[in-house]
């Protein structure tokens, strides 16, 4: 082989090898010009471009043919890059205690077309995950988008490698229940295409925060949630998902806050999972719930309609209390550079953010050195963007593998 082939080989090579490092850089925003991918990337302009025209013919990313200079800006102007509006989705599917929903998410986080299943959640995990299955086939149908894979968020830690729902609490469903399995073969039953996952919903969350939201450019991100019921906590460590060993971690819902608290569906009493969700909100607020809407809604909607009401604003104070001194054993144990809330704890932030800030720095060794940002998540359906980033991680790492195989 002569010189020029060689080289020519190696570049193709490490084109190659810089398709999945491409598309996560576009994926994540981190590289909406060519120019920056360049640099992003440490490769050659001539390199970049391939990448680039690479991506594109696979349907993934539109590379601008024309671009334009900015007002202000001198030099050559850089083509500029952003995924496929009309691209492959990944099919995400989320259940909680007041329901399901199904969505189908493009590159780049964003929800192309959602189903919700406003559903009482039976105790038999397999029809609730065939029903929020079918729920994503019909969007699927409809839309006529190559689907990359699926992904399941759940409201209970997965063990892992097994898959299994170890502790759904504010569900009916059987300690153990082999989620992934299920809904992995409920997966390939409605035919769609590619692998199927299944993770924690605040994890998931956490990760669609860190790539897309609140999170993004954090190296160690604190996220903690209330949603329809119970308290979860995950870890984003260099970028990456912390699970632990077998995928339990950041169970911080248990964490004691209040010893001489409400009993606690773990055994305990006074854990963070029932001194601040929405039913300690409402109950704290002299508030009986309803069965019209979820839990989570209607403390929303009393946060908002009675901001004033004394019986509120008790209910703000009392739950900001125990979710500063939750948070602040967490920053001494963890000392993540950023914190942040979702679910009814964003709400909470909203409503009092000085308060909360207080009581962390208070109560936190690193938060009298000069404090811990807590900010607001800031996706909607974050759980639901996370169960598709996890269908999308296989095309991340290897764009040209993943759309290339043969369909299972």
């Amino acid at each position: 082989m002569n010189g020029k082939a060689t080289t020519t080989r190696t570049r193709l090579d490490r084109g190659r090898n810089a398709l999945g490092p491409a598309l996560e850089l576009v994926h994540t925003g981190r590289a909406p010009t060519r120019a920056v991918l360049t640099a992003e990337l440490g490769v050659t302009r001539a390199t970049a471009g391939a990448v680039a025209a690479e991506l594109e013919a696979l349907g993934l990313i539109r590379v601008d043919s024309n671009p334009g200079a900015g007002a202000g800006s001198q030099g050559r102007p850089s083509h500029r890059l952003a995924v496929d509006d009309k691209g492959p989705v990944a099919l995400a599917a989320q259940v909680h205690a007041d329901g399901f929903r199904a969505a189908l998410v493009a590159l780049g986080g964003s929800i192309v077309a959602t189903a919700p299943g406003c559903v009482t959640v039976s105790a038999d995990p397999a029809q609730v995950l065939g029903a929020v299955v079918d729920a994503g086939a019909a969007l699927l149908r409809e839309s006529g988008r190559r689907c990359v894979g699926a992904g399941l968020a759940a409201p209970s830690a997965v063990a892992e490698p097994e898959g299994t729902a170890l502790n759904p609490l504010h569900l009916a469903w059987p300690a153990g229940a082999p989620v992934r399995e299920i809904f992995a073969e409920r997966v390939r039953a409605a035919g769609i295409e590619g692998p199927a996952f299944t993770g924690n919903d605040v994890n998931l969350a956490a990760l669609a925060e860190h790539r897309h939201g609140a999170g993004r450019g954090a190296r160690d991100l604190l996220c903690v949630a209330t949603g329809h019921r119970g308290v979860g906590g995950a870890l984003v460590l260099d970028g990456r998902l912390h699970t632990g060993s077998a995928g339990l971690a950041l169970e911080v819902g248990h964490l004691t806050v209040n010893p001489e608290g409400r009993p606690c569906h773990c055994g305990s009493r006074g854990c963070l999972d029932v001194e601040t969700d929405p039913l300690a909100f409402l109950t704290a607020a002299g508030r009986a719930p309803g069965p019209e809407v979820s839990l989570l809604q209607q403390a929303r909607d009393l946060l908002r309609t009675s901001p004033q009401d004394p019986g509120v604003r008790v209910a703000v104070g009392e739950l900001i209390d125990r979710l500063g001194l939750g948070l602040a054993g967490l920053v001494n144990i963890l000392n993540p550079d950023r914190i942040i809330l979702g679910g009814l704890h964003r709400e909470l932030l909203d409503a009092d953010p000085e308060r909360l800030r207080a009581v962390v720095a208070d109560r936190s060794l690193w938060g009298r050195s000069g404090g811990v940002p807590i900010l607001p998540c800031t996706l909607d359906h974050n759980s639901l963007v996370g169960a598709a980033e996890l269908a999308w991680q296989p095309v991340l790492d290897d764009p040209l593998a993943a759309l290339t195989r043969e369909p299972v």
